[in-house]
């Protein structure tokens, strides 16, 4: 991960510096994603870039909410499990019955992940085995 921004323009004298920020396939480059995917988490309103033109420019938190929406698709997460989630950050802190929702979520999310850890484990196991087998078949017939 590059982390290089473009300045969207300069300021003119007087004018605050603005935010610098990366163009679609910058950060489809860093993330190894096509920008056909970015798009499409923008149409799932995930993210929202700015548009000048035609060109979409993303800020530093769009591109924090991209790397979230990564790591949750990763972790298994459905579009509208990310979406609940991204929504907590920018919800206010008072609403605990969403982040009560998300808790649920995440919880079952954790035990999911927890017995397909197992059943890796397991496969693993068996595999491992397997492969001592076959070496010793191997080696008990190099001898004769």
């Amino acid at each position: 991960m590059t982390g290089k921004t473009v300045p969207l323009t300069e300021p003119s004298a007087g004018e605050a510096p603005r935010e610098r920020t990366f163009s679609i396939s910058a950060l489809a480059k860093e993330f190894g994603i096509t920008t056909r995917t970015i798009r499409f988490y923008e149409s799932r309103g995930l993210i929202a870039p700015e548009r000048i033109g035609t060109a979409r420019r993303y800020s530093k938190r769009d591109r924090a909410r991209l790397m979230l929406i990564l790591r949750g698709r990763n972790l298994g997460f459905t579009i509208d499990d990310v979406g609940e989630y991204l929504s907590l950050y920018d919800s206010d802190p008072g609403q605990l019955a969403q982040t009560r929702l998300l808790l649920d979520k995440v919880t079952t999310a954790i035990a999911e992940l927890e017995r397909k850890r197992e059943d890796i484990q397991h496969s693993l196991a068996e595999l491992d085995e397997i492969r001592a087998r076959c070496e010793a078949h191997l080696k008990s017939g190099e001898r004769q």
